[in-house]
């Protein structure tokens, strides 16, 4: 089992978990994202998330697997691994929920002996190199953003402004600007399998100046 702390409280992060695919849908680390679970197999999985550690992996669905060999071929090496913040179930057996995104996991073996995917994951860590440049950096992706917001009404600049003032460093930083800003569906997968923050930030600035200027 590995350990993710945080200043409020600590998960284990399983060695197994099951997986929801979505095609062009990336949830990053500290992100959420709504869900209707109606599928069988995802209702399954839902079911067992609630009666073990209300985790489970969203991963982008590249294509249509066939059977467990083809997930490799067919589903993004990294997704998020999420907890499951609220769920409710409908009288048709459906459910609404909240998955709060906890980390980014690399998908390492797809399992058998289950109705929906399961794979085996490993944590894949944030880094910042080099060193020391972390502070410069985040006032850089912080400019980016107030001229991305720069013409948007003043109540909700200061919404997003209370946002990145929740960012301590830079790799919350940068998954608070992609899950929020970011919407071209390869561009957030390439930065959710980018284990340095301090190379996501230039692409995260060129997108949102294109962005800006119409590009």
């Amino acid at each position: 089992m590995w350990l993710h702390g945080g200043r409020m409280t600590a998960l284990n992060i399983p060695e197994q978990c099951g997986v929801m695919l979505l095609p062009d849908c990336t949830l990053f680390p500290h992100g959420g994202l709504p869900l209707h679970i109606f599928e069988p197999r995802y209702r399954r999985m839902l079911e067992d998330a609630i009666e073990g550690d209300c985790l489970f992996a969203v991963g982008r669905l590249l294509a249509e697997p066939d059977g467990i060999e083809g997930f490799e071929s067919c589903v993004a090496p990294v997704g998020t691994i999420g907890l499951v913040r609220a769920s409710r179930e409908m009288e048709d057996g459906t459910s609404n929920l909240l998955l709060h995104g906890v980390m980014r996991v690399r998908f390492l073996e797809w399992l058998g002996g289950k109705d929906y995917p399961f794979v085996r994951i490993e944590p894949l860590i944030t880094v910042f190199m080099p060193e020391g440049g972390e502070g410069a950096a985040m006032k850089t992706l912080r400019g980016a953003i107030e001229d991305a917001v720069q013409d948007l009404p003043e109540a909700v600049q200061q919404g997003v402004f209370a946002l990145l003032d929740r960012a301590e460093e830079p790799g919350l930083m940068t998954d608070i600007v992609s899950q929020q800003f970011v919407n071209d569906p390869d561009l957030r997968q390439q930065l959710l399998e980018m284990p340095s923050a301090g190379a996501r930030i230039p692409l995260i600035c060129e997108y949102l100046r294109k962005a800006r200027e119409g590009a």
